[in-house]
């Protein structure tokens, strides 16, 4: 019996003291990413850093959350998240102030390569050859971005992710991705993100799919300077949302509300509501409230000109440090020595962490400017009339005790300027390309996939079609292939608007769903701001979604999403984080304003990162599907609304044959006048050839495939040296994506050169076309037209 008490009396010993190392380690934590905060904000101040805005005042609930977070969860996060990387161990205060110097070596900035602004976190989801690492084993953090709630659309995607590896049967055999489901996607976000409709919409959707989101709204009182009784109704967003609440027979969310200063009541909360979002995958909102910003919203201004003087004071009384810290002496968990020495330890590991990250730093910087400068005084030695000059500008870079990498270009191009074409400076000026080179890498990589995985490097396969082959209408075709596809290829999802059940408004995936499952083809909401997002975090976890927008025209809604996330992800993550989402969508010519759209210049001025596909026809578009499902790149794929009845030859190698992309077609040859024009205004365009032909003028119709990339062997030029005309056709506004083509041809190219006669380009009207055949016609280029400007062309 003795025995039995002593050992009781040991294990409950062990177990409080393990208790108590743990609260101190959070405390240590929470004191260390402090001081980070405060000595972060003086670099600012002091010129060493750009901009910087820090997590203060949120330490506790992110110490908090950290313990629940697993290996295989996934995070998508807001831009005051550095306690928890702390936390979980992905990343260090060193590398925090690494990002915060713009430090452009990936092994200082793990996160961003110095691409992006301080605390935006990201962790490696492929390799370098574009293979997709284990990450149903590893902690994941999808790669943040600064617009507000931009966040949320990718977090449904990483959360569906789980759902459909635990309810799709063939997806259970990727143990690598997934643990059966039982990730969590972790999202945080400020309170005032909560006003934007992003935050709604997936909410909205979260509830509706029943999928793992955990989301952690940081309530402050404030967004900037603007109090929420201005943003929110009730000025809770946990009240707003109560009739979301979950209830039994419906779905819905959980929701908590917690106080930001109160450490225990946090870590029970959370534990039970992550525990149920993991284990049924109902949604979970947790609402942190009466959080602190002690330092203001960011280094561009100060909070005491917004806060009355009795908040500060009431922030300084309930700062979540100094709460946590009372408790832990009321509770003996430690002693007030104790609490004082790890907080003087926080203070000295920053400084320390903070003095390494700026030597690494300035360390490559200094050895340029040394090497410049012995360059330029070697210049002044031969080049005696110059010599006081140059020697000039190297006393100034030497004296520079922070150089930037532009100070050591700016001074050798002076250099440079000074010293015209003499034969001195040819080592210097090797080494000056030598850098812009340098930079160009650290800089301006990445953008699209550069190894084995870039779509650029799928090779070639020619349709094959037998003597006997099926004419079928397009949208037949289309069926056959997404069959095919999604019989061969378990990864494959599609979603959007009516896609499930009827099988798309053009019939594009009819019958599909029967036989696939309404976990792989369903139908969504009207929300294409979230189908968007939707695939985005479907294809950061591995998986192949094809999110469909019903009609061009509605891009709009889900434009944000893919211009800042999806086109940017790749290059913000120095190629550590890949999304091969297929944005399938349909326009160009049908009737009426809101279904006739072609806005082309603003997609590929917005997407770039994202390759834009304009397909002709449907066996041209199953092409471009086949050498994107062969790539990890992001794309958008516009066909044709007018093509899906015309009629077609049914390939014999659907899942093989591929378009190159940034590869025009030559589909009529000329030798008159060269046609550059794609999708369904090529039809047009050889209405109007046949036409011209009737004069004696040859046309030659080049269809560019896809604007991006765009022509990149400049097969348009070769039409051009032939021909020494050309006009550039579509039916976007003027100035849009003709005007882009005329750009890339006529300076990029150098097509001026071959030129007879000035250039053309064929546009819509500036206005959206109006309703009816009649409002087509004379909305949008029509064969009269082409006919006319080419005439006219030929006479000058």
């Amino acid at each position: 019996m003795e025995n039995q008490t002593s050992d009781t009396l040991v294990n409950e010993k062990l177990s409080f003291d393990r208790f108590r190392e743990e609260v101190l380690n959070d405390y240590k934590i929470a004191c260390i990413s402090r001081e980070a905060s405060l000595v972060a904000r003086k670099e600012v101040l002091t010129g060493k850093a750009k901009f910087g805005i820090f997590g203060d005042g949120k330490e506790l609930a992110q110490v908090a959350m950290a313990k629940f977070f697993q290996a295989g969860d996934f995070r998508s996060g807001y831009y005051r998240d550095q306690t928890f990387m702390f936390a979980i161990g992905l990343a260090t205060v060193e590398q925090f102030f690494s990002q915060l110097f713009a430090d452009p070596d990936i092994d200082h900035d793990p996160f961003s390569a110095g691409r992006q602004m301080n605390a935006h976190f990201a962790t490696p989801f492929v390799d370098e050859n574009g293979e997709w690492l284990d990450l149903a084993n590893r902690r994941n953090i999808s790669s943040d971005i600064a617009p507000t709630a931009g966040q949320m659309p990718r977090a449904l995607g990483l959360a569906l992710a789980s759902k459909s590896f635990r309810t799709v049967e063939e997806l259970k055999q990727f143990t690598d991705l997934s643990d059966n489901g039982n990730e969590v996607c972790f999202v945080t976000l400020g309170d005032a993100a909560t006003s934007e409709g992003h935050f709604w919409e997936t909410v909205n959707a979260a509830a509706v799919l029943q999928v793992p989101m955990a989301i952690f709204v940081w309530d402050d009182g404030y967004g900037i300077s603007v109090p929420k009784k201005y943003q929110t109704a009730k000025s809770s967003i946990s009240e707003a949302l109560r009739g979301m609440q979950k209830e039994d027979g419906t779905n819905g969310i959980h929701i908590y509300a917690v106080k930001g200063w109160d450490y225990a009541g946090m870590c029970e909360k959370f534990e039970e509501g992550i525990r149920i979002t993991r284990e049924t995958h109902v949604p979970v909102l947790f609402h942190v409230e009466e959080m602190t910003q002690p330092q203001g919203h960011s280094t561009s201004g100060s909070h005491e000109r917004y806060k009355p003087s009795e908040r500060l004071d009431w922030e300084r009384e309930w700062d979540g440090i100094k709460k946590m810290r009372e408790w832990m002496l009321e509770n003996m968990l430690a002693s007030d020595d104790e609490l004082s020495e790890l907080e003087q330890y926080s203070k000295e590991f920053v400084r320390d962490s903070r003095a390494k990250a700026w030597e690494k730093y300035l360390g490559p910087i200094r050895k340029q400017v040394a090497q410049a400068v012995e360059m330029i005084n070697n210049l002044a030695k031969n080049l005696p009339e110059q010599a006081s000059q140059l020697v000039k500008l190297s006393s100034e870079l030497v004296s520079n005790h922070e150089p930037l990498r532009r100070d050591v270009l700016k001074t050798l191009n002076a250099a440079l300027d000074l010293a015209g074409d003499h034969d001195a400076t040819y080592w210097t000026r090797d080494y000056y390309n030598d850098l812009l080179k340098e930079n160009r890498n650290l800089y301006s990589t990445h953008l699209y996939n550069e190894g084995p995985k870039s779509a650029l490097k799928v090779e070639e396969v020619k349709a094959e079609f037998s003597d006997d082959a099926l004419t079928l209408n397009g949208f037949e075709i289309l069926n056959r292939y997404f069959d095919e596809a999604f019989a061969h290829n378990p990864k494959l999802l599609a979603f959007g608007e009516d896609l499930g059940l009827i099988g798309d408004v053009n019939q594009g995936f009819s019958g599909l769903q029967l036989k696939y499952g309404e976990g792989r083809i369903s139908d969504t909401g009207i929300r294409e701001l979230t189908i968007m997002g939707q695939g985005i975090g479907l294809a950061m976890r591995g998986l192949r979604p094809i999110a469909e927008i019903q009609y061009i025209d509605y891009l709009l809604y889900g434009l944000e999403p893919l211009s800042d996330d999806a086109a940017t992800l790749h290059y913000r993550t120095f190629g550590q984080q890949s999304c091969p989402v297929i944005v399938r969508t349909r326009g160009h010519r049908l009737e009426g304003i809101w279904h006739s759209g072609s806005p082309m210049g603003m997609v590929i001025n917005s997407l770039r990162g994202i390759y834009v596909c304009v397909p002709r026809n449907m066996v041209q578009a199953i092409g471009m599907y086949n050498t994107l499902l062969n790539s990890n790149d992001p794309a958008i794929v516009i066909e044709c609304l007018n093509g899906y009845r015309l009629k077609e030859k049914l390939p014999d190698n659907l899942l093989e044959f591929t378009v190159p992309f940034g590869n025009p077609e030559t589909i009529r040859h000329g030798t008159d006048i060269t046609i550059v024009s794609y999708g369904a205004t090529l039809r047009i365009a050889q209405n109007a050839a046949d036409m011209l032909e009737a004069f004696d003028i040859s046309c030659e119709i080049i269809d560019v495939q896809t604007l991006l990339p765009f022509d990149i062997h400049h097969k348009i030029l070769e039409s051009l040296k032939k021909t020494n005309r050309i006009v550039f056709i579509d039916e976007d506004v003027p100035g849009g994506a003709a005007a882009y083509m005329f750009n890339k041809v006529m300076e990029e190219q150098g097509g001026y050169r071959y030129l007879d006669v000035a250039p053309r380009t064929i546009t819509a009207k500036a206005h959206r076309p109006a309703y009816g055949s009649d409002g087509d016609y004379f909305s949008k280029p029509n064969a009269e037209e082409i006919e006319a400007v080419i005439k006219e062309m030929m006479k000058e």
